[in-house]
């Protein structure tokens, strides 16, 4: 599990209630239901009507995974490819039906199994290509439902404030509740920044992030399990594969195999 995005949004909401507090301000003062229930529930709703249900739904069984998931390491499944190449080229494609079994990534499994079962490599590559672009389609509208409701959010936190500055200005004639009257119409405004930036941008952004990674990693699967279909040399296979790593991973894999 990567924890970065839970530590993220916990620290961000600490650092915010740390510094009511060092002000001398008291938490529970923008704990407010009216403030509470109008940006959450408009950003939900407004959010809603801009994508179909099927969206909404899509994207927040998107959340756990997000956050909970371990990062993907692009490089994950060079080790296994080589090891695979090693010994088609020994024994030839046929002898890997066996090892085809035991890979756990599914991706690299049912290419794998494509290989094997004869598949053309251009019809091959096509229908690796088709579901890797499908899968950072799907992740790219989960990500685009948290971003728009990043933009939601700030806007209806306005509207939370002008709704409550309409009623300060009805009770003009009781001076006295006029500044506790003000502060709590800003708590509206609060909410809708606070709501988009420490909760929706990030979880977007989190969302996408993650996917970049896992379909870095399925493209650099895909270039392996076509130089394992076409016989190619291991060695070859292995550069081939470490020169498509980002720079420090990339690294690393050359220390452990000089090792």
């Amino acid at each position: 599990m990567d924890p970065a995005g839970i530590i993220g949004i916990v620290l961000a909401f600490g650092a915010i209630f740390a510094a009511l507090t060092l002000e001398g301000a008291d938490p529970m003062s923008i704990l407010l239901p009216a403030p509470l229930i109008l940006v959450w529930g408009g950003t939900l709703g407004v959010g809603l009507a801009g994508h179909t249900l099927k969206d909404a739904k899509a994207a927040f069984a998107a959340v756990p995974r997000a956050l909970r998931a371990r990062a993907p390491k692009p490089g994950a499944n060079v080790e296994t490819v080589i090891s695979l190449a090693e010994r088609a080229r020994r024994e030839g494609l046929l002898a890997l039906e066996d090892d085809a079994r035991q890979v756990e990534d599914p991706f690299l499994r049912e290419g794998l199994q494509a290989a094997i079962d004869g598949t053309d490599p251009e019809d091959l590559r096509m229908i690796l290509e088709d579901r890797i672009a499908t899968k950072r389609t799907a992740d790219r509208v989960h990500s685009k439902y948290f971003v728009d409701m990043g933009g939601y959010a700030p806007t209806i936190g306005i509207i939370g404030t002008v709704i409550s500055l309409v009623h300060v200005l009805e009770n003009l004639a009781d001076p006295a509740s006029l500044g506790h009257s003000i502060a709590a119409a800003f708590v509206a405004t609060l909410w809708g920044i606070l709501s988009a930036n420490v909760v929706w941008l990030p979880l977007g952004t989190r969302i996408r992030r993650i996917s970049d990674l896992e379909c870095q990693q399925m493209e650099i699967t895909l270039e392996g399990l076509l130089a394992v279909q076409s016989g190619a040399n291991p060695r070859l296979v292995g550069e081939r594969l470490r020169s498509l790593l980002p720079e420090a991973e990339g690294r690393a894999d050359s220390r452990k195999e000089a090792a």
